[in-house]
């Protein structure tokens, strides 16, 4: 998760909170809330260009432990073909001889295989587009393998099979399959002495997952040591139009025994991390696709690698993540795995593995607990079922929105009959503000007498929107990240899943920029409309704050504008449609309680003002 989205959620609940607090008379000051951090500018930029051949890091060479290492001229400029030979050893002369491209093409992808290294070079998703409305191609440019085989050989060289040209064992070029068709491709490198590297690949028409078997036939004298690596080396390619916030959500993964390891540099520079242990699998995203590995013959350690090129919010900097896992290959000829490249969405990643989809952010660690089943078993089946019968993501917004209200009833009910009730006692509250101006402490006193007498609690107007805030912020980390939203337009917002700028400004505003969206701006308006319903613009002020707490309720719908302008427009449709119907809520109570008072509020009424009545009698005196 970026600094800007933690600092936007940290907002939304200070001004949630100061907001609720307000609605009810309290006889302490509220301390106005302030900006912690500026939301910074969407950057939007167009896809940047990424180098065309991957960057190798540099691993200590130890036999028994760590087989992948690479020297410093390979790390820092990689060439394929270009690598001195002699640093191969008997690999060098494996090669063969031409470089051979196969189309596999399926409904849901089409894959473009290479015999460098053996595995895809090209991977496009043929159900999903780019921003600019070009097919999204996962993998970023290259003329090898995205997969490799890392070990250190006998002769102390290290070999990295996307540096060799394997043989191919098929003559097809192009590959057809439909319905629940599959295919099987392999590829050899065969060496000296019967040994060979054999990478055997099972494509399905029906899914993104796929199947690969490495056989290391007689390969155990011609390597070192004990374990080889098997990883994703290449960039992600990049695919929304805010390339910063797209590159600020890349990050690499590692799960194994039931813990989720999330790997993100936060700043400018390179660095990796080894867990040893059975590993579940590895994965490597970006904001909305990812690729991952599942070991299917056992594992010792996973290791996941970063680079950033810059400052991270810039869209010049790129964001480089590299994924593998470690196997022994003692008494286990043939290394089998379970690999998967594309969209980040729920029910193709529980297929590959119950706990896949937790690389996308649902909500903060502390309310994870509660988050995930809400987002797996209400939000994501009414969305996914919804749609089979309603095309349109912004009306199932708008009946989600609906729903999620009508659970909430009974919170939101107590919490705006408390707050409708406080609003009754205004008059009686002022009156006793302006008599004990001078004794705060006979003021809090009977203030609280007001309050048991008319059996009205302080806190009913603020304790049910706390109960509320584990699913506002549920639904924050949805709209923002889930792959249902992405690219699904409602009215003038073109894509859920980005802002609906409708107004470009001539000059930039701080912390806003110089694009308005349009749901946002619906969003602030209801909000404030809201806050007059509740009665805050005309609750009596706490004491010594009266003047400034009023000017805080005005601005604060203003301040929300700041900090939901850059974010998701299903989001801020979302927001929209909630408030919109707390009004309605209000106002149908507000009539309630002004036809039919109840009893206890009429008599604190007329017992204050007796008192307070009594008490100038005697001023005067």
């Amino acid at each position: 998760m970026d600094k800007n989205t933690v600092t936007g959620l940290l907002l939304i609940f200070i001004i949630t909170m100061a907001w609720a607090w307000y609605t009810m008379p309290s006889q302490e000051d509220i301390e106005r809330q302030r900006l912690e951090q500026a939301i910074q500018d969407s950057i939007a930029a167009a896809e940047a260009e990424l180098p065309e051949d991957r960057e190798i890091t540099e691993r200590e060479a130890d036999v028994a432990q760590e087989p992948r290492a690479t020297r410093e001229q390979d790390r820092l400029e990689p060439r394929l073909m270009e690598r001195d030979d002699a640093a191969m050893g008997v690999f060098r002369d494996a090669a063969y001889p031409d470089t051979v491209f196969t189309t596999v093409r399926t409904p849901l992808y089409q894959i473009e295989l290479t015999n460098i290294g053996a595995g895809p070079a090209k991977y496009t998703l043929l159900g999903h587009k780019t921003w600019d409305q070009e097919p999204v191609q996962m993998i970023g440019r290259t003329s090898r393998s995205a997969y490799s085989l890392g070990f250190l050989s006998f002769q102390n060289y290290n070999i990295e099979t996307d540096e060799l040209s394997f043989e191919p064992l098929f003559n097809d070029e192009l590959i057809e399959l439909s319905l629940d068709e599959s295919i099987s491709l392999s590829y050899r490198l065969a060496l000296d002495r019967g040994a060979s590297i054999v990478f055997n690949y099972t494509f399905y028409a029906d899914q993104y997952a796929f199947d690969l078997d490495i056989e290391l036939n007689n390969m155990e004298p011609l390597i070192s040591g004990t374990n080889v690596d098997f990883g994703w080396n290449a960039p992600l390619n990049l695919t929304e139009k805010d390339f910063a916030q797209d590159a600020t959500n890349s990050a690499a993964y590692i799960f194994a025994g039931g813990v989720l390891e999330k790997f993100q540099l936060t700043e400018m520079g390179r660095s990796e991390e080894t867990i040893n242990g059975t590993i579940d699998w590895v994965s490597t995203r970006t904001r909305f696709f990812g690729q991952y590995i599942k070991p299917l013959s056992g594992s010792n350690a996973a290791t996941v690698m970063g680079e950033i090129t810059g400052e991270p919010g810039l869209a010049s900097t790129k964001h480089h993540y590299q994924s593998s896992i470690r196997t022994g290959i003692v008494g286990n000829p043939v290394l089998s795995y379970e690999l998967y490249a594309g969209p980040l969405r729920y029910y193709d990643l529980k297929e590959f593995h119950a706990n896949a989809y937790d690389v996308v952010e649902i909500g903060y660690a502390l309310i994870r607990w509660f988050a995930d089943p809400l987002v797996r078993y209400v939000i994501i089946p009414f969305f996914a079922f919804g749609s089979v019968y309603i095309a349109n993501f912004g009306v199932l917004i708008i009946l989600f929105g609906i729903a999620i209200k009508l659970i909430l009833f009974p919170l939101t009910q107590k919490s705006f009959k408390s707050m409708a009730g406080m609003k009754e006692l205004q008059p009686q509250m002022k009156e006793i503000q302006e008599k004990y101006k001078d004794d705060p402490q006979k003021q809090q006193k009977e203030t609280i007498a007001l309050y048991r007498k008319a059996k009205v609690n302080p806190l009913g107007g603020c304790l049910p929107m706390l109960l509320q805030f584990p699913i506002l912020i549920t639904m924050f980390f949805f709209f923002q990240n889930s792959m249902l939203m992405r690219q699904e337009s409602f009215l003038w917002a073109n894509d859920l899943s980005a802002p609906d700028y409708i107004l470009s400004l001539p000059f930039s505003i701080p912390f806003l920029g110089d694009q308005l969206a349009g749901f946002v701006l619906l969003m602030s308006a209801a909000m404030f409309l809201q806050t007059k319903v509740s009665g805050g613009m005309s609750a009596g002020a706490p004491s010594g704050g009266g003047p400034n707490m009023k000017v805080f309720m005005y601005i604060m719908p203003f301040m929300l504008l700041f900090i939901f302008n850059n974010f998701a427009a299903g989001l801020s449709l979302y927001y929209l449609v909630y408030n919109v119907l707390s009004i309605a809520q209000q106002v149908l109570i507000n009539k309630q309680i002004a036809a039919k008072k109840p009893p206890e509020i009429e008599e604190a009424k007329e017992a204050a003002e007796k008192k307070l009545k009594k008490g100038k009698r005697k001023k005067k005196r």
